[in-house]
């Protein structure tokens, strides 16, 4: 389960038990800061914890304003600034602004369906929005909408249509903070080997939806890859001929033969997938190329698949392996 989700989770969790809680949410910032640009975390009156706005004393500043949401009941936008001097003192090279919308968790049945359905969403791949009024006086106002589902806590004559932004957003016109709710870009590993689920297993940590594919169930299993999101059995020609890939997908054939992996870049080469790699040196490319190019793959198609995979770091091991090609993945998914 992704960190994202598991946030959710845990405010449905807190709705339906009618516990106390709060969530902070990265709504602007500028400058460098020791935090991802949609960070996000959820605090509650226990102390437990779920997600990071990047740790230290600004994390723990943070958690005494979420206190504060719980005991008031109303959100804030809060702003917290890291300049040089205090970024030296905390060995940090950063410096910069950022502004938090911190929020108690709303409790009650129909505030569990909300987070239930964003968590849901999350674990499915749906593309979605959430809606969350700054202005609370009039009681909390929360929103989703889900491709073309909809949920609602408090007044909400229409919820609004999904934006098409990819990040969170303050909309000041409407006082509501924006919040994409975005596929996870999968990452589908065919073959289950050594390396394949080195490859998953740190892919499954940097927020890849993570798909391994093999016909051997004694290798593609649970046990093997508990932190995949799906594991499957089955022909790899039977799986690729089911499969719509686009501009969300990653694939890479690491299987434990040449030809499963010709058949892998045969039938991906030309699909819509942002990235496909293949596990090799370049004598096997020149191989595989060859024979791929006389069966008529597109000579274009060949030239964007990536062999040898993986940032060059001297990976030797099959888990130096997985971190040098997931390393390669969040490099291309960062650059937009």
């Amino acid at each position: 389960m992704k960190e994202r989700e598991v946030i959710w989770r845990a405010a449905a969790e807190l709705a339906a038990t009618g516990d106390r809680g709060a969530l902070a949410t990265v709504a602007r910032r500028r400058g460098s800061l020791p935090m991802a640009s949609d960070a996000k975390m959820m605090v509650t009156a226990a102390g437990r914890r779920a997600g990071t706005i990047g740790g230290g004393c600004l994390e723990a500043d943070v958690i005494g304003q979420a206190l504060d949401a719980m005991r008031t009941g109303a959100p804030a936008l809060v702003r917290h600034t890291l300049n040089a001097d205090v970024a030296g003192d905390l060995g940090l090279s950063c410096g910069g602004t950022v502004e938090l919308f911190v929020e108690p968790v709303v409790n009650g049945s129909h505030a569990a369906a909300l987070y239930l359905a964003v968590a849901e969403a999350i674990a499915a791949r749906r593309r979605g929005a959430v809606f969350t009024a700054v202005d609370w006086s009039g009681g909390a106002r929360k929103a989703i909408r889900i491709e073309r589902e909809t949920h609602g806590v408090g007044d909400w004559p229409a919820v609004p249509a999904v934006p098409a932004v990819t990040a969170v957003t303050m909309d000041a016109d409407a006082g509501l903070l924006v919040e994409p709710v975005l596929r996870r870009p999968r990452l589908l590993v065919f073959g289950a080997g050594h390396v394949g689920c080195e490859i998953a297993r740190a892919a499954a940590g940097t927020d890849f939806h993570v798909m391994v594919v093999d016909d051997r169930a004694e290798f593609a299993n649970v046990e093997r890859l508990p932190t995949a999101d799906e594991v499957v059995v089955d022909d790899l020609r039977a799986v690729l001929d089911g499969l719509v890939l686009d501009e969300d997908d990653y694939v890479i054939a690491c299987t434990r033969g040449h030809a499963m992996d010709a058949l892998v870049v045969e039938r991906t080469a030309a699909t819509a997938a942002r990235y496909v790699g293949m596990l090799g040196s370049r004598r096997k490319r020149e191989v595989i190329w060859k024979a791929l190019a006389q069966a008529g793959v597109p000579r274009e198609a060949l030239e964007r698949v990536t062999v040898p995979i993986g940032e060059a770091i001297g990976a030797d091991t099959p888990g130096e392996i997985g971190i040098a090609v997931v390393a390669e993945l969040i490099r291309i998914r960062r650059a937009g």
